[in-house]
């Protein structure tokens, strides 16, 4: 049949239905990649929990490290340098090891001298030493 001046075309109609075999492929994927990171990232904090028979603690078994603004270091408020410091952590952490040590550094410190005063906290075996900060202002 030979069609002079014209091309033959068939006539479908309007399409209305939605192609879902993209949208499946994309799903498995993204499903592929979940099942395989999931297990590999830690959501969360490490905390530890308190123990049943552990009692309260009291003012004598807390130690505040306070580094003043002026780079004056006070243990439980009693002037001290870095190595008496270490010193006296020592003699804590021998008779508890597991005791909680507390830092509290002035905001206006160079970085680097709150490392080494919590390094030295660290060498002389405090295995638990946490930062003090006040909270941020609620804002309305």
């Amino acid at each position: 049949m030979a069609y002079k001046g014209k091309r033959f075309r068939r006539s479908y109609g309007v399409m209305s239905d939605i192609n879902v075999t993209p949208l499946v492929d994309v799903m498995l994927v993204l499903l592929i990649v979940f099942m395989i990171t999931a297990p590999l990232a830690r959501f969360g904090f490490e905390i530890k929990l308190p123990k049943v028979e552990a009692s309260a603690a009291t003012k004598e078994e807390t130690y505040v490290i306070v580094v003043h603004r002026n780079k004056k270091i006070m243990l439980n408020d009693k002037d001290v340098t870095l190595s008496t410091l270490e010193n006296r952590l020592a003699e804590i952490t021998r008779k508890n090891p597991d005791q909680d040590v507390f830092l509290r550094a002035d905001e206006s410190l160079p970085y680097g001298y709150v490392m080494q005063v919590m390094g030295g906290a660290r060498r002389s075996g405090v295995r638990n030493l946490g930062m003090v900060t006040e909270p941020l202002p609620v804002r309305k």
